[in-house]
């Protein structure tokens, strides 16, 4: 993944592989000091942008309602699950 690609526009998926690949190369050492302050604050936005983009999932789970049976009576969004 190119560094200059902006996060905005990345997947989860893609923004993961490429905040794995940024651990990688800082648990390497090989990268010299300034390459690696600019690979961290990458590595921040990157997880930062993960970290919304499960936010914004989580969000749209749905909990299962249950009838006074029971039984499943339909669904509801995940921001009322503490709702009776």
């Amino acid at each position: 993944m190119a560094q200059d690609t902006d996060i905005g526009s990345l997947s989860f998926e893609e923004a993961l592989k490429a905040l794995e690949d940024i651990v990688r190369r800082l648990e390497s050492g090989e990268a010299p000091l300034d390459e690696s302050i600019d690979l961290y604050a990458r590595g921040d936005a990157l997880r930062a942008h993960c970290q919304t983009r499960l936010d914004a999932a989580q969000a749209r789970i749905e909990a299962i309602v249950t009838n006074g049976a029971g039984g499943a009576a339909g669904t509801r969004p995940f921001d009322d699950a503490g709702a009776a």
